[in-house]
């Protein structure tokens, strides 16, 4: 876990995420988030900074291999369903 946030907003940072996966010597990540209110279905934050992280992450030769939104029992896929990866 990288960052913990509010009920509604966690800021997250790419370049905190890469210098992680960086300092596990990590060719690839996969990010995972829930959502309290319980839908998983993500939000427009949530496309914008899965398209952010990616574009940090491939810039250093890191895969994005999927981004995980979790809620009420049930996860998104933005790769398969969204296909932004």
């Amino acid at each position: 876990m990288l960052q913990k946030g509010t009920v509604d907003h966690t800021p997250v940072y790419p370049r905190e995420v890469v210098k992680r996966a960086l300092e596990l010597n990590a060719s690839a990540i996969i990010l995972v988030h829930n959502h309290p209110s319980g839908d998983p279905t993500p939000s427009r934050g949530d496309i914008l900074m899965t398209k952010e992280m990616t574009a940090a992450a491939n810039a250093l030769k890191i895969q994005v291999h999927d981004h995980l939104v979790i809620g009420r029992g049930k996860a998104h896929q933005l790769q398969k369903r969204w296909g932004l990866l």
